[in-house]
């Protein structure tokens, strides 16, 4: 290397050393720390002037609760709630106990902190600048404040403004003072504000009155007041309040606040049925509480907010057709049970729903003996079976996927199955194998008698032909909740869960040729200077084809004409000229009972189920626990209560009264018993296939239908049954296997006083 290549090195080295020298010095650790230095002065300077400027205000809390008011469709006052529920108790009125789980729930260092959760408030503002929500982790003392001193808004300058009024509150009263602040401000749920409140709308005694383990429940309740209501609490909701309250105890217990054996001995304080506020009792409370649930879900709004009052909400309950609807529940079933002479009769449970299927507005809702007697909506449950009404989406099902029989054959409301009870279904990689009403064979029938007959060998075999997995999309797709379902055989029995509201929708989504309707409890809601809310629309896209929607309308006139339905709904006094389609239903054990129905204006879906009204020991000798699920059967004073009794004859009763001038389908379809139906020609014993389809000659026309039905008759069997594989067997059928033939659109009417038995099977039919 030479010299000048020497020199250009030494400088290249120079400049090097002198740039890395010159970041060593720009951030020498001195000026790192003088600078963090700087940033803390300025921020306490900055918290020192917020904290001169920001005054503890006048509570407020009182001041900013308002009525909510409820309108009937044709606005007149429906109801007025959110009143203020609330009674200020000095602390000294509580139980030492029951004010220490608050602590152990809230904050168990409320007697030696400063008033604030630093720590707390930091996370706290730090989610909210990045949009994560709402944070726990405030003191009893900021809860207070929020309560009562300011407002539940999740912003940057609330929270500071918490902060400070925090600490000042924290030095001006006493721990006491607070405590009692925090516990006769807060949000208990159930329209309940303050601890006695709350104690009377749970466990009905004064504050005074309550053990700790109903405190502990009471303060585990705070964390998520309308999730932890037992009363209306999911699995989830009741496994996650029974957890807070565990831990309330258990926090108690290590800060030496409850001793640990009373502990152990401490069960879960179940608390009592909710009970209606400010005037709301009755059918008002059913429909009440719909319209606000509609509300909280579309705006996303807590209940404590929502009860901060200011709403004006108009229901589409129409006022004379609810009238309407009470009246016959009340002269069709209420007046025919004898609460005293049989027990039996407490624990029925009705729940109606009536629809308008072409707007969706919800017309009419019978929820049950009234909100001060049975919380629960019957209109809106969704625990019990909806049974044989399921079947109408089976067929649906079929028709809309245009689906074929296990021999290739497509299903028409003509095709034949074989109606064996107890028949095992073919091509179905789970074993099922229904029975029957009475454990009754029909032989070789069609869809339509089928239906009619609500026979469920035929129809859980439609369902494994069709694919039980598109039978349950055509379910989802018409407006039940299939959500967690299991596609398999056994639920062609209606053996999932379904509510009124619910299956009125799917009812009124085939009424409406195939467009799906969701029933709509709520017409307007507007809050006080704030533009209306935007509900969901009622009437959504076509999810089914309408040939497929008419031709099971079609179908299930003859439910009504020659079915299970015919001597309660199509011989009712007022409904002899008018169209009907609809479906009967009794599910396993009698629990429940059902009849859902639509004229081409009006859907309606009753339902009664069979609900302990108090605690017992049953036959078996099994321990019958209030609220839980019994059989129906021998209420009213007769044996099995069927779709076609108590159901229909509501159903018929409001139906006569609510629906105006009668009115005809406009169908698109060439099925069904709306048409003239083919003749007979059924074996007089079971096929060798679960199903085949009647000839071309045999189908139906478009003509009238006929006004008399065929002659019904029966041959005696020629031959043996034949077996599931097509073998004949030895054994003689267990009754006449000839099939009743359907009948035409209007079937001869029963003779006065007559009885027509309910054709639907007491497992699922």
């Amino acid at each position: 290397m030479g010299r000048a290549d020497a020199r250009r090195a030494q400088r290249r080295g120079s400049r090097r050393a002198v740039k890395s020298g010159g970041i060593r010095r720009l951030f020498t650790w001195r000026k790192l720390l003088g600078t963090a230095l700087g940033v803390c002065l300025l921020g306490m300077g900055a918290f020192a002037v917020l904290y001169m400027m920001v005054s503890v205000p006048e509570g407020n809390a009182q001041a900013k609760l308002q009525s909510n008011i409820y309108k009937y469709s044709d606005g007149t006052l429906l109801a007025r709630t959110g009143e203020v529920n609330r009674e200020i108790v000095d602390l000294a009125e509580v139980p030492k106990e029951v004010q220490m789980t608050f602590v152990a729930a809230e904050n168990k260092s409320f007697y030696q902190d400063q008033g604030v959760d630093f720590k707390g408030t930091a996370r706290g503002l730090l989610n909210t600048l990045s949009g994560k929500g709402k944070q726990g982790g405030s003191t009893i003392t900021q809860q207070y404040v929020k309560n009562y001193y300011l407002d539940q808004d999740q912003t940057v300058t609330r929270k500071l403004k918490e902060l400070v009024i925090s600490l000042k509150v924290d030095q001006k009263k006493k721990k006491s003072e607070i405590l009692a602040g925090y516990i006769n401000t807060s949000y208990y749920g159930r329209q309940a504000y303050g601890i006695q409140a709350a104690a009377q709308a749970y466990y009905g005694k004064d504050a005074k009155e309550l053990n700790v383990a109903q405190g502990a429940y009471l303060a585990a309740l705070l964390q998520a007041p309308s999730q932890y209501d037992w009363a209306v609490a999911g699995p989830n909701g009741k496994r996650l309040v029974q957890e807070r309250w565990n831990y309330v105890l258990d926090n108690m217990v290590e800060e030496g606040w409850l001793d640990s054996g009373k502990r152990q001995g401490l069960k879960f304080p179940v608390p009592q049925e909710p009970k209606p506020l400010n005037g709301a009792a009755g059918q008002k409370g059913y429909i009440v509480e719909a319209a606000r649930k509609a509300v909280l879900e579309e705006t996303g709004l807590s209940s404590q907010e929502f009860d901060l009052g200011g709403w004006t909400i108009t229901v589409n309950i129409d006022k004379k057709k609810q009238q309407k609807l009470e009246k016959s529940v009340e002269t069709k079933l209420i007046d025919n049970l004898d609460t005293k002479q049989r027990k039996l009769d407490r624990d029925i449970q009705a729940g109606a729903v009536s629809v308008d299927p072409k707007t969706g507005a919800v017309l009419a809702l019978y929820g049950g003996r009234g909100q001060n007697e049975h919380w629960t909506s019957n209109a809106a449950r969704r625990d019990y079976q909806p049974a044989s009404t399921f079947k109408p989406v089976i067929l649906a099902a079929a028709l809309d996927q245009e689906s074929v029989t296990q021999e290739d054959r497509q299903i028409t409301a003509n095709t034949r199955y074989d109606g064996t009870s107890k028949r095992p279904v073919e091509g179905s990689d789970i074993a099922f194998s229904p029975e029957n009403e009475d454990d009754r064979d029909y032989g070789s029938v069609t869809v339509q008698t089928a239906m009619n007959k609500s026979i469920n060998s035929v129809f859980a075999q439609m369902g494994v032909d069709v694919g039980m997995d598109k039978v349950m999309q055509t379910a989802g797709e018409l407006g039940m909740n299939v959500k967690d379902l299991e596609a398999v055989p056994a639920q062609t029995l209606g053996s999932m869960g379904a509510s009124p509201l619910e299956m009125a929708g799917i009812y009124a989504t085939l009424d409406n040729h195939g467009k799906k309707v969701s029933p709509q409890i709520v017409k307007s809601a507007v809050h006080q200077g704030d533009d209306p809310v935007k509900m969901p629309d009622a009437i959504g896209d076509q999810v089914i084809s309408r040939q497929a929607a008419d031709s099971v309308t079609s179908v299930l006139t003859g439910v009504v004409d020659d079915g299970t339905a015919q001597g309660s709904v199509r011989n009712a006094e007022g409904l002899a000229d008018q169209q009907i389609a609809g479906k009967t239903g009794t599910s396993d054990d009698n629990k429940s009972a059902w009849f859902t129905g639509y004229t081409p204006d009006l859907v309606t879906s009753v339902g009664l189920f069979g609900e302990a009204a108090y605690d017992r020991t049953g036959d078996d000798g099994k321990k019958i626990h209030k609220g839980d699920q019994v059989t129906l059967k021998g209420a009213g004073g007769g044996g099995r209560v069927n779709g076609g009794g108590f159901p229909a004859e509501i159903w018929a009763d409001f139906t006569a009264h609510a629906m105006g001038k009668s009115s005809k389908f406009v169908l698109d379809t060439d099925m069904g018993a709306a048409v003239t139906p083919p003749p007979d020609t059924s074996s007089p014993s079971p096929s060798t296939s679960p199903s085949e389809t009647v000839s071309p000659s045999d189908e139906p026309t478009t003509q009238d239908p006929t006004t008399e039905p065929p002659a019904e008759t029966e041959s005696p069997a020629s031959s043996p049954p034949a077996s599931p594989t097509g073998d004949p067997t030895s054994e003689p059928p267990a009754s006449p296997s000839t099939e009743p033939g359907p009948t035409g659109s209007v079937g001869l009417p029963a003779k006065p006083g007559e009885n027509r038995p309910d054709e639907d099977d007491a497992a699922g039919r």
